[in-house]
């Protein structure tokens, strides 16, 4: 698929434009030192990102990367969890090397921006504004935002219907084989980031439309003048 036609492009957030882990494992641990459960280390929460806050706290309440949890302490894990994240959300986060240079030189080009993530929405949005990036985005899709999270095409669909943009002219670009699956169930180009949190796949065997070691190198795959019908 080429990407000559492309003039919508939607962003995954955690591992793509945002290294969150650091915060990420804070909160895990700050869940499980008080639900009193044995505490993980940073390298086991990036390989456990990318699915939810549900499935990361289940991953670390069982050490098991498709384990289920007691619902109970699931529960008061989570709590627990969105209670410290919620306040500190960005102590250790920081964007990627050159995500808000290449946003706004692709806002200015025209290109129709979304932010289509699994992270639940109430965080979403003041991670994006924390690092100044929130007005980049006429739309923002979070993982309780609709019936469905990725590899379900829904927060795709959802976010292309808010942009008016069609399957032809949209591309996605993302960090995980769920960003890709996402991106193929909904018929759209793909391009993958090395920098992010692969969950152990290989991204180059995805056969994405692209695999990309710096943000940067975006803009250079991408028309320079944006056709919107």
């Amino acid at each position: 698929m080429g990407l000559e036609n492309i003039n919508t492009l939607l962003f995954d957030l955690d591992g793509t434009l945002v290294d969150s882990v650091p915060d990420l494992a804070a909160s895990v641990n700050i869940a499980l030192q008080r639900v009193n459960q044995p505490l993980c280390s940073e390298s086991e929460v990036r390989k456990w990102v990318g699915n939810g806050v549900d499935r990361l706290l289940h991953r670390a309440l069982t050490r098991q990367h498709d384990g289920c949890a007691e619902p109970a302490l699931h529960q008061r894990a989570k709590l627990e969890f969105e209670r410290w994240y919620g306040a500190h959300f960005a102590d250790q986060s920081q964007l990627y090397e050159n995500v808000a240079e290449v946003l706004s030189a692709l806002n200015r080009r025209g290109f129709k921006l979304g932010c289509v993530t699994n992270k639940p929405e109430q965080f979403t949005r003041p991670i994006l504004k924390k690092f100044g990036i929130d007005r980049f985005f006429q739309s923002v899709v979070g993982g309780d935002s609709t019936r469905a999270r990725k590899p379900d095409p829904v927060p795709l669909l959802t976010a292309m219907q808010q942009l008016g943009s069609t399957p032809a002219e949209t591309l996605m670009i993302g960090d995980s084989v769920n960003d890709f699956e996402a991106g193929q169930r909904a018929n759209l180009a793909t391009v993958m980031v090395s920098w992010g949190y692969r969950q152990g796949v290989d991204l180059a065997a995805l056969e994405a439309d692209a695999l990309i070691d710096q943000f940067s190198s975006l803009i250079e795959l991408l028309p320079r003048s944006v056709n919107h019908s």
